[in-house]
Formats: structure tokens, sequence, C-alpha cells
């Protein structure tokens, strides 16, 4: 399975270092150093904003045309479900409505499927979810509340992936792969399309694993099997449904598959006629801007963050990618220039609406010149001349709220650790601030975090409090490694700094 995180463990990277409560209250005090700018955001309070709302006016064509149908593509007797599936930030299902059943119950589906449309040309590329899942909590990729076949088409050739995810947006999974001398690396298992049928099943145990619970796909005689991560079975899953169901991400080539001979924890469908399933979305066309990257954030008369009143900033962020100039994207406000020498604090609510595997928000202190500068390669993802948060995973942690920061090239360093605030896209608000106290750690400079009242503590790593980097914005600015879509915003924000002259 794809893994969530932007940068992944090293000999920079640090685990934090947990503190009293008290303590960062009497650190936080101390730690503001300088005055402090507040923003409550009852009218555009006039940022300076750099591609923040994309030039990119287009929109693309969503079209989603599956369901019952009476063909035999999947080669049964009479009749199937399926059709055109399309990636897109849109939900689109067609479902069975099923009695609740969670980790501690059994979930087996089986049955033929087929892959595009025989005579069809670029009819398999495919990126489409079989399995179980939750009709209320199916706003997002990865899916809380399932577990699925995933199809991932090649044209030709079609990948077979197993994945699942808690209610708490927790996420495992693996391929099919080819068998292979032991020691040798295995390539992903190839299945044909076009024509071509293939016998599949997908089996939770919840006895299996060792008791954390096991999921098994097998497709043709080739099969994967996947054990729950640990604790992820502590978070449990409500599903309510059985179906095809959309990749819910940026919008990208849509792609046919059929099914039919199914059987649904021990109940057969043929198919043979209509059989009244749930459609939602399954059958329309419309227009979407949600397309990657295209940014869409800033000032909004909106009060989704639980502020004082209406109006915040925030909105819709795509990763980055810093090789292309209108491929990243801030929105900050205009300060005179802060360094590392000096104490810096920020605090506020936050909300995160929508989170979409492999996506990073970065919020905080960054130079409107460094933080922006264009790459000619993607090797490392924080901008350089930042300090200040992020939100982001692993997939198979959810998301975390956590402190990080880059100075100078290759001198960066973030918070590690299962003990990192999290922060769920469920649409709830959350209280947080955050304080970078120079003299911390001996004088090597700690970062501080309360987020909902539970503290976190990450130092700098030594020798990368850097006295002559500055920061000239505080707000949000993209990653510099391109990736997927989360919403978020801010409200009733307090932070070091005075408005530029």
């Amino acid at each position: 399975m794809t893994r969530l995180t932007l940068f992944p463990g090293s000999a920079r990277s640090r685990r934090a270092l947990p503190i009293p409560l008290i303590a960062v209250a009497a650190a936080s005090a101390l730690a503001q150093g300088g005055p402090l700018r507040t923003q409550a955001f009852d009218r555009d309070p006039g940022w300076d904003g750099h591609y923040n709302r994309s030039a990119r006016t287009d929109s693309r064509t969503v079209k989603q045309d599956f369901g019952w149908s009476p063909t035999r593509h999947a080669g049964g007797v009479g009749g199937e479900i399926g059709g055109l599936v399309t990636p897109a930030a849109e939900p689109a299902r067609y479902a069975l409505p099923i009695n609740y059943l969670t980790f501690e119950d059994g979930l087996v589906a089986s049955g033929r499927i087929a892959v595009g449309t025989p005579g069809k040309e670029g009819d398999g590329g495919c990126n489409t979810l079989i399995g179980f899942f939750n009709s209320d909590t199916a706003k997002e990729w990865r899916t809380p509340n399932s577990v699925f076949f995933r199809v991932n088409g090649r044209g030709d050739v079609f990948h077979a992936h197993v994945e699942y995810c808690s209610s708490k947006w927790r996420a495992g999974g693996d391929v099919i792969k080819r068998r292979v001398p032991k020691g040798e690396p295995a390539p992903f298992m190839e299945f044909p399309t076009h024509g071509t049928t293939h016998r599949w099943s997908l089996r939770y145990d919840p006895k299996g694993g060792a008791g954390r619970g096991e999921i098994t796909l097998t497709v043709d005689q080739e099969q994967i099997s996947i054990r729950l991560e640990p604790g992820h079975r502590r978070d449990g899953i409500q599903v309510n449904r059985f179906g095809i169901l959309n990749v819910m991400k940026s919008v990208d080539g849509g792609g046919s598959i059929w099914l039919d001979d199914l059987s649904v924890n021990g109940i057969p469908w043929d198919f043979e006629r209509d059989p009244g399933w749930e459609g939602r979305g399954n059958r329309t066309t419309f227009k979407t801007s949600h397309i990657r990257p295209r940014f869409d954030f800033g000032y909004s008369n909106t009060r989704h963050a639980g502020g004082m009143a209406s109006g915040e900033v925030g909105g819709l962020f795509y990763r980055g990618d810093c090789r292309y100039p209108n491929s990243v994207a801030a929105y900050g406000d205009r300060l005179q220039p802060l360094d590392m020498r000096s104490p810096l604090h920020a605090s506020g609510r936050v909300v995160l609406r929508r989170g979409v595997t492999d996506s990073t928000v970065l919020l905080g202190f960054y130079n409107a010149r460094d933080s922006l500068r264009v790459h000619d390669s993607q090797s490392t993802g924080f901008p350089e001349s930042f300090l200040g948060m992020a939100i982001e995973g692993p997939s198979s942690e959810g998301f975390f709220f956590y402190p990080c920061y880059h100075t100078r090239p290759g001198n960066q360093g973030y918070g590690s650790g299962l003990d990192r605030p999290r922060i769920y896209p469920d649409g709830v608000s959350h209280s947080w601030s955050m304080d970078y106290d120079p003299a911390g750690m001996g004088g090597q400079g700690l970062i501080r975090v309360v987020f909902d009242g539970k503290a976190y503590s990450m130092p700098l790593l030594p020798g990368h409090k850097d006295g002559a980097v500055q920061f000239d914005r505080f707000g949000f600015v993209t990653t510099w490694v391109d990736g997927n879509g989360q919403e978020v915003y801010l409200d009733d924000l307090q932070y070091t700094g005075k408005p530029a002259m």
C-alpha cells in the first residue's frame, strides 16, 4: 500500500520529547517573545497570495455510468452490474444495503469480474473499489470503515489490491504479487483485461492473523493475505453497504468493470433482472474543479473552524511541486522579518474537513522568496526557511498534527512517533498552539505544541538553528513534493510578528 509519509525517518529525524502541560503553558508565555498579531477574520485580511487561487479556470468532465446492465461481459448467464467508473473527489456508488457489521464479524464476497469492455480501446484504465463500506463515511480515499478489493487498471492488464481502513482513518493493504524465488523482489501480478473473466473472492476472518483479524483476496489462483495492523482492530469499523465505489481523490481517467454471479455473506446474486440496489451519483455527468494540483485557498466567509464569528482562512490544498513555478502556492500575512534567534508563537483553531491519502498541509512561518523557490528536483518535501506545523500521515496512522522545520538545504526536522497529536478529517474544530524556544534543549532550540490539551515537544537537531534564516510571512505554504489534497481551515489566530512596513 502506498505510504502517506512525505518525509521518511532518517538520521535527521528525532523522536519528540513529551513534556507536562503546565510546563508547556509556562514556556508558551515566555516563548511568545515579540508582539502578537491577532486575526479573527471578520473581514478579508488582504494577505499575500501566491497561486493560492489557481490560475487554472478549466474544469474536467466526470462521467459515471455504472449499475445494473443486461449485458454479459463478466460471463454470467444474463445481466450483471458494472459499467464506467471514474475516480473523482465526488463520491459515486452502486451498492447493496446490509446490516451493520464490524471487525468482530466475518465478511465474505465472491464472484466473476471482467475489467474493460471488449472492443473498446482505452477502457482498461480503471481504479475502482469493490467491497464493504459505510455509506455515511465514504467521502475520501483511503475510505474509513471499509474492506476492499481495489482494481487498478493498466490498459491491457490490472493489478489486484486488498485494502482496508478503520474508523480512525488508519489503513493497511497489499497487492497480489508474482511468485519469485526467495529473496528476489516480487513484481505486481498482472491480470488480463478486455474479454477475459476472472474468479475472485474477498474474505475477512476475525479469528485469523493470530487473532488480529485477517483479510484474504483471491483472483483466479493467486492470493494475498494481510493482518490488521496493531491497534486498528480496536479502532473498529462499521460497514453497511457492499458494492462498487469510485476512488475519491483528484479526478482521473475512468474505466469499466463488470461483476456477475456474486455471493455476499452467503447470499447469491445472478443479476438476471435489475436487483434494485442503491445508486448514488452512479449515472451522471458533471464538471469538477477538483483537479490536481488546482489550489483554492485563502480568505473564506465561512465558519468551519469554529471561530467566534463568520470568516476564516483555508480551503482546498494539494501538495506542491517545486519543479514548476505555478505548482507551489502560499497565502500569508506580510510581516517584518523574524529569525530563529527569537521566540515564535502561534495559536488558533483548526479543522480538517477532508483528507486524502498522500496529502500534506503546512502552516506556520515562511519566507516569501526562499519557501517558493523553484528547484529542478523534488529532493526534499519541506520548503526552505519554514517553521511550523504539518497535517499528514502515514496512511497506516491516518493524520497527525505535528511540528516541522527546514532552515537551509539539508537542515530539516519533523516530529515522529505515535504520540504526536492526531487530527481526523471529520469536520471537528480543534484548539492548538505552537511555541519555538531558541534557548530550549540547552540552546539547541525546541518546538512545543499543544493540541486540544495534548502536549508534544520536538528539539531541533544540532546545528539547525540558523540565525540567518528569515521569516516574513505567517500562513499556509505548500510542500515541494506533489501529491493529493486536503480541505483545511484556520480561525481566531494569534502569532508573533509586526506588520510589514
